[in-house]
């Protein structure tokens, strides 16, 4: 038998037909599934949902240089990635600059850090109408942003 001949053997063999038609089948099922939830209407689930604000405070997220960011309320400094566990505020201040640059909106406009009634915080930009929700980003970062409504 010539190599040719075996890699022929041995490319038919390296994922079976079976399991390359059960990816396809489940593939299938899960678009059928989904498919029918939003034609029979059924409720969407897991799905955040904004809860009212309770307590907001409007600051500005300015650059110092290679990812360092300050916060800023009234032209005070009251808060910069430099502090302990702060590092997030950069996080966020290139999050939103990158956002503003590709809609052409100020990149020195205020946001606003809300906390819910549900107890999530969140950033609002209302210069792209763009809302970032700080659940799974860790304890302390979602902390660094409550602290600024403290």
């Amino acid at each position: 038998m010539s190599l040719a001949d075996q890699m022929k053997f041995r490319d038919r063999e390296m994922v079976p037909r079976a399991l390359v038609r059960a990816m396809f089948g489940l593939m299938a099922l899960a678009l059928a599934i989904v498919a029918y939830a939003q034609i029979s209407g059924h409720p969407n689930t897991g799905v955040l949902v904004e809860a009212p604000v309770v307590q907001s405070r409007t600051v500005t997220l300015e650059p110092r240089g290679l990812g360092t960011y300050d916060v800023f309320e009234d032209g005070t400094r009251i808060a910069s990635s430099d502090d302990n566990l702060g590092g997030f505020y950069g996080v966020i201040g290139r999050i939103l600059e990158r956002r503003r640059m590709v809609h052409g909106a100020d990149p020195a406009a205020p946001v606003d850090i809300v906390r819910r009634t549900n107890g999530n915080i969140a950033v609002l930009d209302p210069e792209t109408d763009f809302t970032i929700e700080l659940i799974g980003y860790g304890a302390d970062n979602i902390a660094a942003f409550a602290k600024l409504l403290n």
